[in-house]
This record gives structure tokens, C-alpha cells and sequence, in this order.
């Protein structure tokens, strides 16, 4: 993991909306946090950090949209004293990357909470919960073709050096399908906290 730069928080606020908003699964729900702050779609399309107006408003928005900033969801036991950095992380590190702990990723990944091993499953044909592969499939032959991805949004125990996916679980499998096209060195926002911040997160 090679170190590029510190970011904000406001910096991980809005990479995390401005990706999630792409996706089929989550866009309405932002949206409809967007509307029910009467605010416009730009503000998470095209962020402005410099605007502290701006900045709260993404901020009252992941907290409708995950929690972030009341303590629930995925934002459950947010460690005050959390540093965002950018890195450039290699192969290696993807590889000891872990899911968040939850119900469809640690079936997928056999209980490692490994996108590695989720990978091995995918391509033996393995759906959880009924749910298909078909997108991370798609995915790996966008990477064949040289797409790129938004950054991965990771948090980072600074104790043990445990890396575990924050946003970025799709991102994180479709590399670990074609793992010889994964750029050699891969700009990720990095959140870094001590074992004590580490272990209240509800990661």
C-alpha cells in the first residue's frame, strides 16, 4: 500500500455517493434522499468541496441513505477519530481485502469474507440466496475490454493492517475474477483507525 495523499471526510462522503448513485440497486434510494432534502442530483453527481453548504447536505444525505453521522446502518459505531487517505494498493493488497460481515458476502466467499474465494465460487457456478452472478460476469468482461472503476472506498485497522471494503464489494469480486487485469497499482480512499475504532465499527 503506497501512500498518495490525506483526504477529507467530506472527500469520502461524496466518492461514496457519487458511485452509489450509479447503481441500479441503491440509485432510488438516493435519490429519494436527495428529493426529501429538496436538493438537486448535482449536488452527488458533481460535488463541490469546496461548498460547506454543499458538504452538509451530502452528509444529511448518507445519513438518510446509510446512517452515516446517527450511528446505524452501516455507519453503526463510526470511530470519531478516523483518518481518510488516498493510496495506491497493489495486487497483494487486493487479495487480503475482506467483505463486510454480512449475510450475502460471507456465503459467496465460503465464510472468509475473501473476494478471492467469492471468485472461485462464482466461476464453479455458485449463487446465494438465489441471486445471479450475471452481473459480476458482465463486470470481468468489462475489465477484459480495459473498462475502469470508480475507487474503492476501504477502511484499514492500522494495528493489524486488516483491509476490509467499506464501498466497493462489486469492484472488489469483478478484480478478483480477472486478477491479471487489475492495474498495477490501484487508486483507492483508505480509512485508517486503531484496533479500538477497528472493533466498534460494525464492519
Amino acid at each position: 500500500m503506497i501512500y498518495i495523499r490525506e483526504a477529507s471526510e467530506d472527500e469520502m462522503v461524496a466518492l461514496f455517493l457519487k458511485t452509489e448513485i450509479k447503481s441500479t440497486r441503491f440509485r432510488d434510494r438516493i435519490l429519494a434522499a436527495i428529493d426529501q432534502l429538496k436538493a438537486k442530483e448535482s449536488i452527488v453527481t458533481e460535488p463541490n468541496l469546496a461548498s460547506a453548504e454543499e458538504n452538509d447536505l451530502r452528509r444529511e444525505i448518507l445519513s438518510i441513505f446509510r446512517g452515516y453521522g446517527r450511528d446505524a446502518e452501516m455507519f453503526e459505531g463510526y470511530p470519531g477519530d478516523i483518518r481518510w487517505v488516498w493510496v495506491d494498493l497493489s495486487r497483494a493488497d487486493l487479495e487480503r481485502v475482506r467483505y463486510i460481515d454480512y449475510s450475502y458476502w460471507n456465503e459467496l466467499s465460503s465464510h472468509t469474507r475473501l473476494a478471492k474465494v467469492a471468485a472461485t465460487n462464482i466461476r464453479k457456478g455458485i449463487e446465494v440466496f438465489g441471486v445471479s452472478n450475471d452481473g459480476f460476469l458482465e463486470g470481468a468482461k468489462d475489465l477484459l475490454k480495459g473498462a475502469s472503476f470508480p475507487p474503492m472506498i476501504l477502511v484499514a485497522n492500522r494495528d493489524s493492517g486488516q483491509l476490509t471494503v467499506l464501498e466497493g464489494h462489486f469492484r472488489l469480486t469483478v478484480y478478483m475474477l480477472e486478477p491479471d487485469h487489475i492495474p498495477q497499482r490501484l487508486r483507492t480512499m483508505v480509512g485508517l483507525v486503531d484496533q479500538e475504532g477497528f472493533d466498534s465499527w460494525n464492519l
